[in-house]
C-alpha cells in the first residue's frame, strides 16, 4: 500500500478528512475545473512549435558547432530544388541549345518563385506600374541565389565548358531532368515561418504543367515537423474516440468514458496554457505529450473505476466513492509524483527538446493528480444511482472470465514460481543477445512512408538528377589565393571524385572553386590573371566565388552532393572518408551542412539518453522507497519496470527495428509508465496484509481487484496507441507499437514477477526473524 497506511492514525484520520471535504464540495470542484478547461483552451492552442533542427543538439555538441560557424562563413546551404522532366528541353543536346518554349517554362517557374523575370526588366514608371502582371514571388527565398539552366547556358561561348560543373545540379546525364535551385533566407532572418515558404514553393510546383518535384533537407525538415504536429493532433483525437469505446465496452457506461476524457483534456490543456504563458515552446519530441498524459489519465480512472463499481454492490454512492479514494487517493498521489519524477530526470539531457519533454510530462502528471481531485468526486457521483449488472466488471460474464483467468495465474504463481522466473530470465538473455543487432537509423527518409510525396521526390531525383542530400567540407585556405593553392584543391576534388566507401556509395557531385575558375579561359587582358578570371567568374554565377571562399575568415570550402537514401554506416563512412583526404592535403578540415546534421541526429539524442535513464531510475527508486518505507520494496518495484523496457529495446535487434528519433527515447519514457502499475499492485498488496490477510490471500485479492483494473487500463491504452500506426511519420508508428509492447510487458512484469519478487522477500523477512528470535 501506499505511504500513508504506514503512518500514525492522525495521518490516516487527515485523508478521511480530505475525501469527505472533497465529497462535499464535489459540484464546486467540477464546474471550477469545466471553467478551468474553457479558460486553458484558447491560451493553449497559442503553443509553438520549435521548428529548428539546430534545437535537436546540445550547444556544445560539435557538428552543431561546425555547421553554426559554416552558415557564418559562406552563408548556409539550405536549399530547395524543384526538378521535372521534358523530354524536348534541347533543339541540340550536343550544343545544349535550349528551345525557345523550355527557355519560356523555365524563366516563367522562376518568376513565380521570385517574383523577378530573368529574362526580361519591368518598368518602374507610374504610368507602366499598373498594367504590370508581376507575381510578388515566395517570401523567404534568396532572389540573387536563384540558379536555373536557361539563364545558366545563355552564354553560348562558356556552355560546353560549364557542362561538367552543372552537371547533377541543374541538369541530369539524360539531357531531359532540369532543375532550379534555391536557397532559402536563414530562419533567424526571414520575415515568414520557414514552414510558409515551403508551402508557398510546393503551391507552385503542382501548378506547373509538367509533374514537378521538391526535395532538399529543408523540404524534409519541415514534412516532419508537418507530420508531428499534425498527425500528433489528429492521432490524439482518434485514440481519445476509440479509448472512449474501448471504456464504453469494459463499463458499459458513458459516465467512465466522459470522466477520463474530460480529465486528460484538463491536464493536456492546462499544461500547454502554462507553458505558453512562460513562453516555452512544443518540440518535436513533445509531439508525444497528449498521448502519454492519456495514459496516466485513463489508468487512474480504470483503477478507480473498478473499485468504486465493486464496493458499489454493498455501499451507498457516497460511501463507495468515499471508501474508493481513501484506499487509492495515496497511490494515485505517489503515483503522479513517482512519474513526475521519473520525466524530471530528463532535465540532465542537453538537448534542449528532451528538457522541454521532461518538464512537460512533469507538469502534466502533477496535473492529472489535480484532475483528479476536481472532476472524480462530482464525475462519479453525478446523477449514481442504483448498479446494474451491466455497471460491475464483477458480475457480467466477460469479467468473470477476467477474474478465473487471474485466479489460475496467481495459483501458477504460488506453484511454480521457479519456472515464471526461468521464462523471465530467458527473455532477458534473448534480448541480451538482440542489443549485439541494434542499429541506428540516420538515413532520415526512411523516417517517411515510401508512398509519401517526399519520398516519391526524393527517389525522382537521385534516379535522375544524382544525390539529394547537399554538404560540404571545408578548410584553412590563405588571405590571397595564387594558383598554386587552386591546383592543391583541384586535386583533392578529384580525390573526393574517385572516393568509394562501395559501389552504390560515393559523392554524386563535387564543385570546388578550382572547378568554377577552369570555367573561364585564359584571355589575354580581360581574363589573365586568376583576380579577373575569378571576378569574370563572378559575373557568369553570381556569388559564385563568395560562396565557396571567405577571404576574411580565411576559409574555403568544397560542396559536395551525395545520395540521400543511404544505409547509415555508408553514409557515415562517406562523410568520415571525405574529411579524412581534405584534411590529409589541408591539416584541418569539418564536414557540415543539414546532410551531415541529418546523418548525427540520432546519435545527438542517444548521446546522453543513457545517463537520463540512470537518473529516472534512481529517482524513481527513491520515490519508491520513500512510498512505501522500504528500500527492499523500492528496489524489487524496478525489476518489473526495467524488464519490459530490456526486453522491448532487444527485441527491436532481433526484429531489425532501427533507432530512430522517436525510439531512441523508448527506455526512459517506458520507465516513467509502467511504474504506476506497480505502485497500484504494491498499494493494494500492503493494504490486505494489513488487513490480517495471508500473503498467498493479499495476492489472490490483489489479483482480482488490482489485478483487473491493470487489465483494463491497459488494453485501453494499447487499443488508443493502435491509432499511431496510421501515422504518415514511421517513428511515431514505432513509437506507439513499442510502447504497446513495453506496458504489454510491464503488465507482465507486475502480474507474474513481482508477486514471486514479493514472496522472496516475505522468506527473507520471515527466516531473518527466526535467526533473530532463536
Amino acid at each position: 500500500m501506499s505511504a500513508s497506511s504506514e503512518q500514525p492514525s492522525h495521518s490516516s484520520s487527515s485523508l478521511d478528512g480530505l475525501v469527505h471535504l472533497l465529497i462535499r464540495l464535489r459540484w464546486i470542484l467540477l464546474l471550477t475545473g469545466i471553467a478551468l478547461i474553457i479558460i486553458f483552451w484558447p491560451v493553449a492552442n497559442r503553443i509553438s512549435f520549435d521548428q529548428s533542427i539546430e534545437s535537436m543538439y546540445a550547444n556544445d555538441n560539435v557538428h552543431l558547432a561546425d555547421y553554426v560557424q559554416s552558415r557564418k562563413f559562406f552563408g548556409g546551404d539550405e536549399f530547395v530544388i524543384l526538378v521535372n522532366q521534358n523530354p524536348d528541353l534541347f533543339d541540340n543536346q550536343d550544343e545544349l541549345e535550349l528551345n525557345e518554349k523550355s527557355i519560356d517554362e523555365i524563366h516563367t517557374l522562376v518568376e513565380q518563385l521570385t517574383g523577378v523575370r530573368p529574362d526580361e526588366e519591368y518598368e518602374t514608371s507610374e504610368s507602366d506600374a499598373p498594367s504590370i502582371d508581376r507575381p510578388e514571388g515566395v517570401q523567404g527565398v534568396e532572389t540573387d541565389s536563384v540558379q536555373n539552366l536557361a539563364t545558366t547556358l545563355d552564354f553560348k561561348h562558356t556552355r560546353k565548358r560549364i557542362t561538367n560543373l552543372i552537371e547533377g545540379i541543374l541538369i541530369g546525364e539524360d539531357r531531359q531532368t532540369n532543375a532550379v535551385v534555391m536557397r532559402l533566407v536563414p530562419e533567424q532572418e526571414a520575415i515568414v515561418p520557414r514552414s510558409e515558404t515551403i508551402r508557398e514553393i510546393k503551391e507552385i510546383a503542382e501548378q506547373q504543367s509538367r509533374k514537378t518535384y521538391v526535395v532538399g533537407e529543408p523540404v524534409q525538415i519541415q514534412e516532419m515537423f508537418n507530420y508531428v504536429e499534425e498527425d500528433g493532433r489528429n492521432l490524439f483525437y482518434a485514440s481519445l474516440g476509440l479509448l472512449g469505446v474501448v471504456l464504453l465496452c469494459f463499463f458499459r457506461s458513458l459516465r467512465w468514458v466522459l470522466l477520463p476524457i474530460t480529465m486528460c483534456l484538463f491536464s493536456i490543456k492546462g499544461t500547454e496554457a502554462i507553458l505558453v504563458m512562460s513562453e516555452a515552446q512544443l518540440s518535436m519530441v513533445s509531439s508525444m505529450l497528449n498521448s502519454l498524459v492519456m495514459i496516466i489519465g485513463i489508468a487512474t480512472i480504470t483503477h478507480i473505476a473498478v473499485h468504486y463499481l465493486s464496493a458499489r454492490n454493498l455501499l451507498s454512492p457516497s460511501d463507495a466513492l468515499s471508501e474508493t479514494m481513501q484506499k487509492l487517493l495515496p497511490a494515485i498521489a505517489w503515483t503522479c509524483a513517482t512519474t513526475a519524477v521519473g520525466f524530471g530526470a530528463l532535465l540532465s539531457s542537453q538537448i534542449r527538446p528532451v528538457q522541454s519533454f521532461g518538464i512537460m510530462m512533469a507538469l502534466a502528471s502533477l496535473m492529472v493528480l489535480v484532475s483528479v481531485l476536481l472532476f472524480v468526486p462530482g464525475g462519479v457521483l453525478w446523477r449514481s444511482g442504483k448498479v446494474t449488472r451491466l455497471d460491475s466488471p464483477d458480475s457480467n460474464a466477460p469479467n468473470s472470465h477476467l477474474g478465473n483467468l487471474l485466479y489460475h495465474q496467481a495459483m501458477l504463481l504460488e506453484r511454480h514460481p521457479k519456472r515464471v522466473v526461468g521464462g523471465f530470465l530467458g527473455l532477458l538473455v534473448l534480448a541480451g543477445i538482440g542489443f549485439t543487432q541494434l542499429r541506428v537509423e540516420t538515413d532520415f527518409s526512411r523516417n517517411f512512408r515510401e508512398s509519401s510525396p517526399i519520398v516519391q521526390s526524393l527517389n525522382f531525383v537521385e534516379s535522375h538528377l544524382g544525390g539529394a542530400g547537399n554538404w560540404e567540407v571545408n578548410f584553412p585556405a590563405p588571405d590571397e589565393l595564387n594558383e598554386a593553392f587552386l591546383e592543391r584543391v583541384e586535386k583533392v576534388s578529384d580525390q573526393l571524385r574517385e572516393l568509394r566507401v562501395d559501389e552504390e556509395t560515393y559523392l554524386t557531385k563535387v564543385i570546388s572553386l578550382a572547378d568554377g575558375v577552369n570555367t573561364i579561359p585564359r584571355i589575354p587582358i580581360v581574363a589573365s590573371s586568376l583576380r579577373k578570371r575569378m571576378a569574370l567568374l563572378n559575373g557568369f554565377q553570381k556569388n559564385f566565388v563568395d560562396s565557396l571562399y571567405n577571404v576574411d575568415e580565411q576559409r574555403m570550402r568544397i560542396v559536395l552532393r551525395a545520395q540521400e537514401r543511404q544505409p547509415s554506416e555508408q553514409k557515415l563512412a562517406l562523410i568520415h572518408s571525405a574529411q579524412q583526404i581534405v584534411a590529409k592535403e589541408f591539416g584541418e578540415a569539418k564536414t557540415t551542412g543539414l546532410y551531415v546534421l541529418l546523418a548525427y541526429l540520432i546519435d545527438s539524442l542517444l548521446s546522453d539518453q543513457l545517463i537520463s535513464f540512470l537518473f529516472a531510475g534512481l529517482g524513481i527508486f527513491l520515490m519508491m522507497s520513500l512510498a512505501f518505507r522500504s528500500l527492499l520494496i523500492g528496489l524489487i518495484s524496478i525489476v518489473p519496470n526495467l524488464f519490459p523496457i530490456i526486453v522491448v529495446i532487444g527485441f527491436m535487434g532481433w526484429f531489425g527495428v532501427p533507432i530512430n528519433i522517436a525510439t531512441a527515447m523508448i527506455a526512459s519514457v517506458s520507465l516513467g509508465l509502467t511504474v504506476d502499475s506497480s505502485i497500484h499492485y504494491l498499494a493494494s498488496f500492503r493494504r490486505e496484509r494489513e488487513s490480517g490477510a495471508t500473503f498467498e490471500e493479499a495476492i489472490h485479492r490483489t489479483h482480482q481487484a488490482t489485478g483487473k483494473a491493470l487489465v483494463y487500463a491497459n488494453l485501453a491504452l494499447i487499443a488508443g496507441f493502435s491509432v499511431l500506426t496510421l501515422s504518415h511519420f514511421i517513428p511515431l508508428i514505432y513509437f506507439g507499437i513499442l510502447v504497446s509492447l513495453a506496458m504489454l510487458g510491464g503488465l507482465a512484469g507486475n502480474l507474474f514477477l513481482l508477486p514471486v519478487l514479493l514472496k522472496a522477500i516475505e522468506r527473507f523477512q520471515t527466516n531473518a526473524k527466526r535467526l533473530t528470535t532463536s
